[in-house]
């Protein structure tokens, strides 16, 4: 007879999420800390802590309010993770009487000295709580629970649209899947859920192949039917555009067995896609060996095949065998400022500065892949970010570069998508009317 784990208590939980928040301040992604969070804890851990880092700046500000000097950063941590779990908007998870006793038991185990202080804090927090919050929403980081160079560029960069995108990337993602072309279809998949008493939407939007389905409902992936056979897979909508540009259709499809790069491949999504939609030559490369097993393992679930190498693609005289390509996609490295909703612990990890560098190893594998394409072959520039200085900039300064008559952007191109119900981007389509992640696309043809 099989039982259920019981669920930690919410005092542990707490306890967890301020390691991740810490870990987080510490310049640590949430990806990595999770996979080591304890596996009884981790969905209410990423629940809750998630939940945490979309309002740490309002947290963050409210506990200088009532402590000016910066605790340790353990009990900030925790003071930071339960006065953000107190937050009115939206309602607190929990009663305050509840939510702060348990903060005050985690601190008891986790630091004893600053019982009395974190008691003290959070009790005065619920006390002058709509004082405090008032007070907090004045400052834009508390405000808009990003860092001030951050909103600042989205003015910069989208005056009209600022505010909905800081709104929305405050909102948790929906969860969008890719279904396996090799194994089924989009609809036959949305009556497969049904069947299995999951309720989806296919998303009717052409540049998906009817393959995208929207869940009403997030569940694990051990819950989705033929998750571990290959049948499906979690791909935004946003990030499912890329296939069918690079593959192109009727006349201008590629062929069958064309050579294709797929640049900056892990996880393998993109891959993956390529390869369930068509018959491909594929070279997959990313220049982290420890990201380069997750290409594997996406192939593997997805029983599919391509040579995968570790390999940095601006060097290319470390990897290239100097036969050209058909194709290139190249889903540079970029701040993903367009996923900060999926991954609400970026905004905290990136500097202001950190942009410069992005940027020019953006320019530095457009500059070295370009030359390997073969003339009349196709390139696919993404990055998954809503920055201007990453997307149609970075593809203006490119273009400039190159002889006259040597390249011409496709008028298909995507451009800037938003995750807004209207985009507002330079792109010739319009962005599809649903939950998607920011993105950048530009297709250029080789003349």
């Amino acid at each position: 007879m099989s039982t259920v784990a019981p669920s930690p208590p919410l005092s542990r939980l707490l306890d967890l999420s301020a390691e991740l928040v810490q870990a987080v301040r510490s310049g640590r992604s949430a990806t990595d800390w999770m996979a080591r969070c304890p596996a009884d804890a981790r969905a209410g851990v990423q629940a809750l802590g998630f939940d945490v880092l979309r309002r740490l700046g309002a947290a963050t500000e409210a506990r200088a309010l009532m402590a000016p000097k910066p605790p340790p950063p353990a009990v900030d941590a925790l003071l930071c993770t339960a006065l953000a779990l107190l937050w009115p908007v939206p309602a607190p998870p929990y009663p305050d009487h509840t939510l702060v006793d348990q903060a005050v038991h985690a601190a008891r185990q986790r630091t004893p000295a600053a019982v009395a202080f974190v008691n003290a804090v959070l009790r005065r927090f619920v006390r002058e709580r709509a004082a405090l919050v008032a007070a907090v929403e004045h400052t834009p980081v508390g405000a808009w629970n990003h860092p001030a160079w951050w909103i600042e560029r989205l003015r910069h960069d989208w005056p009209a649209q600022w505010q909905a995108l800081l709104r929305a990337a405050n909102q948790r993602p929906p969860m969008t899947l890719r279904v396996n072309a090799r194994r089924s279809t989009g609809a036959a998949y949305v009556q497969r859920l049904a069947a299995a008493g999951r309720t989806a939407t296919l998303l009717d939007d052409p540049a998906l192949a009817g393959l995208a389905v929207l869940l009403d409902e997030p569940c694990p992936v051990q819950q989705l039917p033929g998750f571990a056979e290959g049948e499906v897979s979690v791909q935004d909508a946003a990030a499912q555009r890329a296939a069918g540009l690079l593959l192109g259709d009727g006349e201008q499809a590629l062929a069958a067995g064309a050579r294709v790069l797929d640049a900056c491949a892990a996880p393998g999504g993109k891959t993956a896609q390529l390869l369930e939609r068509a018959d491909l030559d594929l070279l997959a490369l990313d220049s982290d060996p420890q990201r380069v097993p997750r290409i594997h393992d996406t192939l593997h679930r997805l029983h599919l095949q391509a040579e995968v190498r570790a390999a940095d693609a601006r060097q290319t005289a470390t990897w290239w065998d100097g036969r050209p390509f058909d194709a290139i996609l190249l889903d540079a490295p970029c701040s993903a400022s367009g996923i900060v909703r999926r991954h609400p612990d970026i905004r905290w990890l990136r500097r202001a500065d950190d942009l410069s560098a992005l940027t020019r190893i953006q320019s530095e594998l457009l500059q070295a892949l370009w030359p390997l394409l073969k003339p009349g072959g196709r390139l696919v520039y993404a990055t998954c970010s809503i920055f201007r200085a990453e997307g149609q900039q970075r593809i203006d300064a490119f273009l400039q570069r190159l002889p006259v008559g040597s390249a011409r952007l496709d008028p298909s191109s995507p451009g800037h998508l938003l995750p807004l119900p209207d985009n507002p981007g330079a792109g010739a389509l319009a962005a599809p009317r649903m939950p998607q992640d920011g993105f950048f696309y530009a297709l250029i043809h080789k003349t």
